[in-house]
């Protein structure tokens, strides 16, 4: 298995602000590269982390324990992030993060079938144990549904192109694998377009989030982080497409901003004033460094939201 390298490491544990008995959840384990970062910090305090991914929990298992026993692992998905910490008696926190990126063991997996470059079944589910399958997508959905989830979710210029080259290919057979279908993205794409980048790239984007109902997912989870931090508490979040980044700039600046109606007033009464403040800004980018030691970084954002009252 490759090692996965995580993105914005540094600059992820330095904004979750960690003290040594801090409480903090990591809802997205993955293969525990943040996960042993922040356990090594908070000797006296406790961790949660979320996944649904049984591989990716033994391997961290293993890894956390060389670190502590201060930890605990959950496997659900973050969406049931007030739900699962109640069952522990857990109803605040002092930071939460975020990373939205498909690990890279379950992009090198090529059984799992995320990656378009290699020949594998179509799947794409993050739990192994849920329903839908990329296969069901691509071989079920209507034309219309197709276009829906490839324009919003893959915001591709093709949609329509693609979706129906499926369709007509649908009408001889089923589309198996990954590559059958990247053979198919290929035919529905001008040469010139192909030459940028990979065509299919969007698409499976658009695939995935779909089957996993991620950005759903997302917006719900945003929501209960912020309601479960204690104040001084602050919730990290990093994206690696527009989509999900928009979702968490639009709630981070929803929360942070004073009513439009009062903002100019002299004195707003402390009732009136948010409960939140944005850490930056901007959204934190990789460094040069970073990008030429990890590619896969290169579209990943943090953004930083704390409790202050």
């Amino acid at each position: 298995m490759e090692k996965h390298i995580s993105v914005l490491l540094n600059e992820s544990i330095s904004s979750l602000n960690l003290k040594e008995n801090s409480i903090v959840v990591d809802c997205t384990l993955g293969y525990g590269g943040h996960s042993s970062n922040i356990l090594e910090r908070i000797k006296k305090g406790y961790l949660f982390a979320f996944d649904q991914d049984s591989e990716a929990i033994r391997h961290s298992t293993s890894r956390l324990k060389e670190i502590g026993t201060n930890f605990t692992i959950i496997k659900s998905n973050f969406v049931n992030l007030k739900e699962e910490l109640a069952k522990l008696n857990i109803f605040k926190v002092d930071a939460i993060l975020f990373d939205l990126g498909v690990s890279s063991p379950q992009l090198d997996e090529k059984e799992r079938g995320f990656s378009f470059h290699e020949d594998a079944p179509l799947d794409m589910r993050m739990d192994r144990e849920s329903t839908l399958t990329a296969y069901d997508v691509v071989n079920s959905y209507s034309k219309e549904e197709l276009v829906r989830i490839f324009t919003d979710y893959g915001e591709d210029k093709f949609a329509r192109n693609i979706a129906n080259k499926i369709i007509e290919y649908r009408n001889t057979k089923n589309i198996e694998t990954t590559l059958e279908l990247v053979e198919i993205i290929k035919t529905a794409v001008p040469m010139k377009f192909r030459l940028d980048k990979h065509p299919a790239r969007q698409i499976f984007q658009a695939i995935r989030i779909e089957v996993n109902h991620e950005l759903d997912v997302l917006e719900s989870a945003l929501k209960q982080a912020l309601e479960l931090l204690n104040v001084g508490g602050r919730v990290v979040v990093i994206t690696f497409h527009s989509l999900e980044d928009r979702i968490v700039k639009r709630y981070f600046k929803e929360k942070t901003e004073i009513d439009s109606k009062i903002k100019g007033l002299p004195n707003i009464p402390d009732e009136y004033l948010p409960d939140f403040k944005l850490v930056y800004n901007k959204a934190i980018l990789p460094s040069t460094k970073e990008l030429d030691d990890n590619p896969r970084s290169r579209s990943a954002k943090l953004r930083v939201i704390e409790r202050i009252k």
